[in-house]
């Protein structure tokens, strides 16, 4: 019963979140500002520095800046939580990256150097999941996330992550139905063909970032729970999961290590191009009690290779050992690659796209399974078109078939797409009303469990959402934002730019 009152109480702070945000920050008229290359110059030279502070210099390096990008620049005056010579922008999950001309969808306070940044999602829904494994039901997969951090001094920063899901109310102890999805428990029985849910703590992290001269930094990351250095961003932290939520069925392959408890991860930033990174963390997946924090044991390692040649594009390779995940004292060591790639359209418009790689190779004979994914998402105005593609080998262990299949390994595969019509769009908060169709595929070897033929699921959902931060109309909301003393209530910068 405390636990029911506790996430009630945080439902509801969560949903007053929007309208306490409107009341502290109310609305005043909106100015735009020139479009960059018009004007005179030397008016609109304002760069932005580290805390917010627009300095003296000017942003007159903005003028070689791409088409399209000239709202990103200002919101790079929000430096991410982990590592404050990197753009919010480019923070992904635990301490990955984005590419740094991705969305951000969320409310932000900017005031004296601090930020406060508050995102999330919720995805009331029906889902119906085909074959003789599938189910159906209605649920509302979700997350809330707030992010801070603190100058220490001017080379210098501390920040803190909070995540919180509110799975363990709302899809319960066997999580949500997903076809072929595995990994982790619910009554002792290892979980097949559902989702398990996230714990109700899913980040807890803290950090400490500084920058060194020319261009390189260094950060320390300790989490309780948090991600290691190991896999892409997390799939509820790419774009796609702003308007899909569903996991990838090849999450346990690819980015699964996003709740574990006892992280420690050190890295170095090389010019934000380069970022060499590894971790000790705890390798054992969460338990069934979703409310409390497991013993941190610090018994696995990873490291992580990340580069991001320009703004649009993120690559990434990552390997680690991993600690018996499942309890079942079968190891893994885990491998991954990605490419991300963001592109800002011209007006309020944007598309990206993942191509993600991940290999796990088990201990007591299960040796190498191979994962593979791409997802795209493209909006314009209202209206978005989503699609993911799965391939994936699993075996019988995974798939809780038959003690004779233990060993045995089944390619499946995956295809979804999907459309979103904002209801509401780029006024603080997106309404979408969507569906998304699913083709799931196995070998006939797996008739008896699923059924022959292709297992055709859909799902309805309502996604809410905050808006883009820039609003509909492509332009940076800066209300709220105290830059070096300058209030900037109201004050909006318009992308005239951009690519078709």
């Amino acid at each position: 019963m405390k636990h029911l009152k506790a996430l009630i109480a945080i439902t509801l702070a969560a949903a007053l979140l929007p309208s306490a945000l409107a009341q502290t920050m109310p609305e005043m008229p909106t100015q735009k500002m020139p479009p960059i290359g018009k004007g005179d110059p030397k008016k609109q030279a304002m760069p932005i520095s580290h805390g917010g502070n627009m300095g003296a210099g000017g942003m007159a390096g903005m003028a070689g800046m791409k088409p399209g990008m000239a709202g990103i620049s200002m919101t790079n005056a929000m430096k991410s939580t982990t590592d404050l010579s990197d753009p919010m922008s480019k923070e992904g999950s635990g301490t990955s990256w984005l590419p740094a001309s991705s969305p951000m969808y969320g409310y932000s306070e900017m005031r004296d150097g601090n930020m406060l940044m508050l995102h999330g999602v919720i995805s009331p829904r029906y889902v119906n999941v085909g074959s003789r494994r599938g189910d159906r039901r209605f649920d509302a997969p979700s997350w809330l996330m707030g992010m801070f951090s603190h100058p220490v001094d001017s080379k210098s920063q501390l920040g803190l992550t909070l995540m919180l899901s509110f799975d363990p109310l709302i899809e319960g102890s066997g999580g949500y139905p997903l076809l072929y999805q595995t990994g982790e428990t619910n009554h002792g029985v290892p979980l097949h063909d559902h989702q398990h849910p996230h714990d109700l703590v899913s980040e807890l992290a803290l950090s400490y970032s500084r920058q060194l001269g020319g261009g390189n930094s260094a950060y320390l990351y300790v989490a309780d729970p948090g991600e290691p250095a190991l896999g892409p961003p997390t799939f509820m932290h790419r774009i796609l999961a702003y308007d899909y939520m569903p996991a990838p069925i090849g999450h346990h392959w690819q980015d699964a290590t996003h709740i574990q408890f006892g992280v420690a991860t050190a890295g170095v930033n090389v010019g934000g191009k380069l970022k060499i990174e590894g971790s000790k963390f705890t390798g054992r997946d969460p338990n069934e009690d979703r409310y409390n924090f497991d013993k941190p044991r610090f018994d696995s390692e990873s490291a992580r290779l990340s580069y991001n040649p320009d703004a649009d594009n993120a690559y990434q390779v990552s390997t680690g050992f991993i600690y018996s995940p499942d309890g079942d004292n079968v190891n893994q060591h885990r491998t991954t690659a990605s490419w991300l790639y963001n592109n800002p359209l011209k007006g309020d418009a944007n598309f990206t796209t993942a191509l993600v790689f991940g290999q796990n190779d088990e201990t007591q004979g299960y040796g190498k399974t191979n994962s593979y994914l791409a997802e795209a998402d493209y909006q314009r105005g209202a209206n978005t078109v989503f699609g993911r593609i799965e391939n994936i080998q699993k075996t019988g262990k995974d798939l809780f078939l038959s003690d004779d299949r233990q060993y045995s390994k089944y390619t499946l595969g995956a295809y979804t797409a999907g459309y979103i019509h904002d209801l509401t769009h780029g006024k603080g908060v997106d309404t979408g009303l969507g569906f998304a169709i699913t083709a799931d595929t196995n070998p006939s070897s797996l008739n008896s469990y699923y059924g022959s033929g292709t297992h055709p699921g859909f799902e309805i959902f309502f996604r809410i959402r905050p808006s883009r931060m820039g609003g509909g109309d492509g332009s940076v909301n800066m209300r709220g934002m105290n830059m070096g003393g300058m209030n900037m209530h109201g004050m909006s910068h318009t992308n005239t730019g951009g690519t078709a």
